[in-house]
Formats: C-alpha cells, structure tokens, sequence
C-alpha cells in the first residue's frame, strides 16, 4: 500500500507552463509593486504530490516562488534585490556587516530566512530577522 501511494505521489508530479493572463491577482500585484520594470518571461504551476507552487521568471535573470497561497517563498537572482523584497532588519544586518555586498537571493527555509550575498555567502536569519549564522 506504501509503494502504491508513493507510486501516486510520483505520478502526480506535473509542471505547467501557464500564460501570463492566467497570474493570479495576489501573485500580479506583487510583482507590479516590487519588479515593476522587469517583464514576465514565463509562468508556471507546478504541483508535486500534495504541494502546489507557483513560478515566475522574469527578465534580468529573476526567479520567483510562489506557495499555494500565492505568497512569496523565495527569490533568485544575480543583480541587486530591490529592497522592498527583503525585511529592514536582514537589510540593515547586511548593510553594517558587510557593506561592499548586497543581497542576491532570498527564501523562506522552513521557520527560517536564508539570503545569499554577491560573494556566493548565505546568511540565516530568525522569522523576526534576528542573525543566526
């Protein structure tokens, strides 16, 4: 029974490229308020066993996710984050600690977030933005 149900997990596991008219609202309004200068290269809906995520490319090398709700869960990139997308405590931590860097990448990591700088280093953070490592 554990094999069939893995077996229907497995199967489930489907990514779909979906037109940008199909964003829904909450995911849209997000990228209008802090990438507005960035078009959408592609959108898509992946669902992978009992998890649904959503993911938007945009030009400039950006990558967003999406969790079911439709809120951010991480973002990739090579450039400058715009500082909108990062909490003012991880803002100021990076900004005093390590002033000739800026922040890259952001995520969610379980009850944690995890930003990764221009020099390849990832710092995590308390869900309030304390420093842990």
């Amino acid at each position: 029974m554990v094999v069939s149900f893995l077996l229907l997990m497995t199967s489930c596991d489907k990514e779909t490229i979906l037109p940008a008219t199909q964003i829904p609202n909450e995911i849209e309004t997000y990228l209008i308020t802090h990438f507005p200068e960035h078009n959408i290269i592609q959108f898509s809906k992946d669902v992978e066993g009992l998890t649904k995520t959503y993911q938007v490319i945009l030009d400039g090398n950006i990558s967003l996710e999406f969790n079911r709700q439709k809120r951010i869960i991480e973002i990739d990139g090579t450039d400058k984050l715009p500082d909108s997308v990062i909490p003012e405590k991880i803002r100021n931590y990076v900004a005093n600690h390590f002033p000739n860097n800026f922040i890259t990448d952001w995520e969610l990591e379980g009850k944690h977030q995890q930003v990764g700088l221009d020099n390849d280093l990832d710092l995590e953070f308390t869900m309030d933005g304390d420093f842990i490592r």
